[in-house]
């Protein structure tokens, strides 16, 4: 449950886009590193006091090292401007009952200027949607999308598997401007579109940020638990379903390595193996790089063939990849590993953003 502290912001650190971190210094004379989100607290100062919720970074778990701020309690931010009494600002609930709910104006409800035209829409016209497990794999789709279709129009679904708040990923602060806007579906929100699912999600961001391609992936911090159906990026095989579902085009992008410490993600990680062959009940192009490790490509390909029943496994030549990804305006990291470290990783999520802007003509 909540491990709840009391202290004083000492110092503002880092500035992103809808985030801000912070020192805090705690009554028995410890100090957390903190982060707030100025749209739902307020936007915190030094010598204000701060309740934060630092059970995560306690345990030590996936939260970017952060206590989060829950309230600015002696400073409580001004109500928002519109009515609270209307829903003509919108009424779209994020992160459910708990005490930071947020109301959004949703994409597509009544009050959102895009209604008519979302009620009216029924297909993504072929839209090429790359799908992926992890969120670090965003910024190399991307690198090898617009390696070959630098004028694409890409939007990037922000599913709710890992962090709600689009605000936590300094990755898409840094992509600002090389996107064409994010969708926050389901629980998560943040996006510059709100939509309640990944289905109304992918009809936004074809008909209202008119994109060329999409790419889905949840946010950072996914949870895992050292087992196959145990790990949020498992969605990914429903992700390929709504694709399919609304008449667009599933392009799969692998989660390989040869550089992680366990067995289980060597290769194509066994959570690719199940959100593909055992979730994902629509037909996907499964993108394989070529010029990998030829062990490697033995060790991969070995472990896609029961896949081909279902999937399409496609080989992508990788020339020019590397330099790609070595120019991504953000930093690549999957699970501490850089790209040198993990080059498989990186690779394989570029050659899928190659492939599907392929698709493009």
């Amino acid at each position: 449950m909540v491990r709840w502290r009391s202290g004083t912001v000492t110092a503002v650190r880092r500035r992103w886009a809808g985030a801000v971190e912070l020192d805090v210094d705690l009554p028995d004379g410890d100090r957390m590193r903190a982060l707030a989100y100025p749209a739902l607290v307020g936007d915190p100062e030094p010598g204000d006091r701060v309740l934060l919720n630092a059970g995560a970074l306690l345990m030590g778990l996936g939260t970017g090292g952060y206590a989060l701020v829950v309230a600015l309690p002696d400073r409580l931010p001004a109500d928002p401007p519109q009515a609270g009494d209307s829903r003509d600002a919108g009424h779209l609930v994020k992160a459910r009952y708990t005490p930071l709910q947020p109301i959004m104006l949703g994409v597509d409800e009544e009050a959102s200027p895009h209604h008519a035209r979302l009620a009216a829409a029924e297909s993504l016209d072929g839209m090429p949607v790359v799908t992926a497990d992890l969120h670090s794999a965003l910024p190399a789709i991307l690198a090898g999308v617009h390696a070959d279709a630098p004028g694409a129009r890409v939007a990037y679904l922000l599913t709710d598997g890992g962090a709600l708040p689009a605000w936590f990923s300094r990755t898409l602060a840094g992509l600002a401007g090389h996107l064409a806007g994010t969708v926050s579906v389901g629980q998560a929100f943040g996006g510059d579109l709100e939509a309640s699912t990944l289905h109304s999600g992918l009809l936004a961001a074809r008909h209202v940020l008119h994109a060329d391609l999409a790419i889905v992936a949840q946010g950072p911090g996914n949870l895992g638990t050292g087992t196959r159906w145990g790990f949020s990026g498992v969605a990914v095989g429903e992700a390929v379903n709504a694709v399919a579902t609304l008449g667009g085009r599933p392009v799969g992008s692998l989660r390989v390595s040869a550089a992680d410490p366990r067995p289980r993600h060597r290769g194509v990680s066994h959570h690719s193996l199940t959100a593909y062959g055992r979730v994902a009940l629509a037909a996907a192009d499964l993108v394989l790089p070529d010029g990998l490790d030829p062990e490697l490509t033995a060790t991969v390909t070995a472990a896609l063939t029961p896949l081909a029943d279902r999937h399409r496994i496609v080989t992508v030549p990788t020339d020019g990849l590397d330099a790609a990804l070595r120019a991504s305006p953000v930093g690549l990291s999957t699970m501490g590993r850089g790209l040198d470290a993990d080059h498989a990783y990186f690779l394989a999520a570029a050659a899928a953003g190659r492939y599907a802007a392929g698709l493009l003509g």
